[in-house]
């Protein structure tokens, strides 16, 4: 509260605004409050008041008698209010009226108070510096939370610059044992946000992506391979078909990078959300809505909504780039054999949103290819 009061010596020489349209009342409050060491300007009227109140300086308060001829002091009240310029300006009631059903309509309309004809000094100058007072502390406060704020959001993006760097080199790593992806995980993590953005609206999927669903995973797309670095170099560049063995050994890198993930993940001792989904992708994206994918064969639904996603962006990508064991083929050759596993490989909806949107997955695959 220090900064307050020291802050609080700022009401002396604050600008006060005074409408009444009895030229009396206003050199009786206007030699009050000179007085008293504040500034004052006095208007006859509601309409001199409104653009009064709107120059600069603004005032830090004002007095206003609720009684005038052709606006009053309430639609005085109400048109200050509507203006973002003047909105926040505390406005004290003057009135003749004793009457607490008066003096209720004034506080809903907004007044911060009501000092009531004829006035006395002291009430007056104790109600003007409380009210003067509190504005301070309400400007300090808002400043405060202004700046927390920014500071908050400051951090915030310093801690999302530092995931994705920590999520780009851990991909990176994998990329080491399996030079020939080159940018695959720029390209599928492009799909994936692409396949979440054309089926958020689809009921069957709209409950889950929703935005920050829809940037997690995105975030955590590039993890999908992770368990590639604990394949022997024998099997994972391999330049002729895998053995039996060897394909059973190729498809532990699911398990071994959600493994590696929920090891991490513990380490931190509490769960974060952006994990969840990475160990999703990575356990499952080899899944099939058959059911006769692996590692544990799960069908339809019981596969994870990220996981269906980063199949088809994975099998997408895998088809249109070279790799140790084939060679590339054309976009739309891909896009018909990804048409054909709709419903077997892949989920009926997930395919459709692909196909439909075809032209745009071509445009993140020429993006970035691995010739650039």
């Amino acid at each position: 509260m220090n900064d307050i009061t020291v802050r609080a010596d700022v009401v002396n020489g604050s600008q006060i605004l005074i409408v009444d349209d009895v030229a009396a009342n206003l050199s009786v409050l206007g030699e009050l409050l000179h007085g008293a060491g504040y500034q004052v300007r006095a208007v006859t009227s509601g309409r001199a008041a409104l653009r009064h109140a709107a120059r600069e300086p603004r005032p830090a308060l004002i007095l206003l008698d609720v009684m005038m001829p052709e606006m009053n002091g309430y639609e005085v009240l109400a048109a200050l209010r509507q203006a973002p310029a003047t909105r926040d300006i505390p406005v004290i009631f003057l009135t003749a009226l004793d009457n607490s059903r008066d003096e209720e309509r004034g506080f809903q309309h907004g007044a911060a108070d009501y000092i009531a004809k004829p006035i006395k000094p002291d009430v007056v100058l104790a109600r003007v510096r409380s009210q003067l007072l509190a504005s301070v502390a309400r400007n300090w406060l808002r400043d405060q939370n202004m700046t927390l704020e920014i500071e908050v959001a400051r951090r915030m993006k310093e801690n999302e610059l530092i995931q994705t760097v920590s999520i780009r080199a851990l991909a990176h790593l994998a990329e080491t044992r399996d030079p020939e992806t080159g940018n695959h995980i720029l390209r599928t993590q492009g799909y994936v946000r692409l396949l979440a953005m054309r089926l958020r609206d689809h009921p069957r999927f709209a409950a889950t992506l929703d935005d920050d669903y829809i940037k997690m995973l995105a975030q955590s797309a590039p993890l999908h391979d992770i368990g590639k670095v604990g394949i022997p170099d024998a099997i994972l560049l391999k330049s002729g078909k895998l053995t039996a063995d060897e394909w059973e050994i190729m498809k532990t890198h699911a398990r071994l990078g959600s493994d590696a993930i929920d090891l991490a993940e513990r380490d931190i001792d509490q769960p974060v959300e952006f994990l969840k989904l990475a160990k999703e992708v990575a356990h499952w994206h080899h899944e099939r809505w058959d059911g006769k994918g692996y590692p544990d064969g799960l069908a339809e639904d019981a596969i994870p909504v990220s996981a269906r996603l980063m199949t088809i962006a994975d099998v997408f990508d895998a088809l249109i780039s070279k790799r140790v064991y084939k060679d590339a083929i054309p976009a739309e050759e891909a896009r018909a054999i990804i048409a054909a596993e709709r419903g077997r490989q892949f989920d009926p909806e997930v395919t459709e949103a692909f196909l439909s949107g075809f032209a745009e997955f071509a445009v993140i695959a020429a993006q970035h290819s691995d010739g650039r």
